[in-house]
């Protein structure tokens, strides 16, 4: 036997079935390749489609949360011109009251000075008599003390009454039968209270 013959005779020869076979596990590789490679591309598809729903779920928040913060600093700023504005009216009205506190006691002062000039004019009349003076002033005097409890100054006046420290300021104090002790005989000065808080003693004598 020649050496040709020896090496055809130790050459196999593959069968068609292994052949076959090696093929088909070849194509189902790829055939995974594929699949794997198509889910990925899927995947990565998903991911950006999310990515860019959440971009724009965030930029939407955001312009929400801007016309939030500038509603709640549009309220803040009418907020505070409002307080700016009532601090003003506060202080002009608070100034008004300071300029113009006595006008009404002014003006119920003024029938009194009418009532004093008049008074003056007829004194000063050769028809004048003592009288009638005193009439004039004793009316004038009642105007003026309603004037004054008009305003809440009140006369303190406690002929009779007992001796109160708090309102009364003993000048005197005598010994006098027809009077219980302690008690206010005469006034020598009227006292005043206003709205309720003493303005000026009474000076009085007291029974001893």
């Amino acid at each position: 036997m020649s050496s040709e013959q020896h090496q055809i005779k130790r050459k196999k020869k593959v069968p068609a079935k292994e052949v076959d076979d090696s093929n088909d596990e070849t194509l189902k590789d790829e055939s995974k390749i594929e699949t794997r490679v198509e889910i990925s591309d899927q995947a990565e598809s998903e991911s950006e489609s999310k990515t860019d729903t959440s971009e724009e779920d965030i930029e939407q928040q955001l312009l929400k949360a801007q016309a939030t913060i500038k509603d709640y600093w549009d309220q803040i700023m009418r907020l505070k011109a409002e307080i700016e504005n009532n601090i003003k009216r506060s202080s002009r009205d608070i100034e008004n009251a300071h300029k113009f506190a006595l006008r009404n006691f002014a003006e119920s002062l003024l029938p009194i000075l009418d009532s004093m000039e008049m008074g003056q004019q007829a004194a000063e009349s050769d028809k004048a008599s003592l009288s009638s003076i005193a009439e004039g002033t004793q009316l004038t005097m009642s105007m003026f003390v309603q004037a004054l409890e008009k305003h809440g100054l009140k006369q303190i006046d406690p002929v009779g009454e007992s001796f109160d420290p708090d309102q009364h300021q003993a000048i005197s104090i005598v010994e006098d039968e027809n009077a219980e002790s302690n008690t206010v005989i005469s006034v020598m000065q009227k006292g005043f209270s206003l709205n309720d808080r003493l303005v000026r003693p009474a000076m009085v004598v007291v029974a001893k």
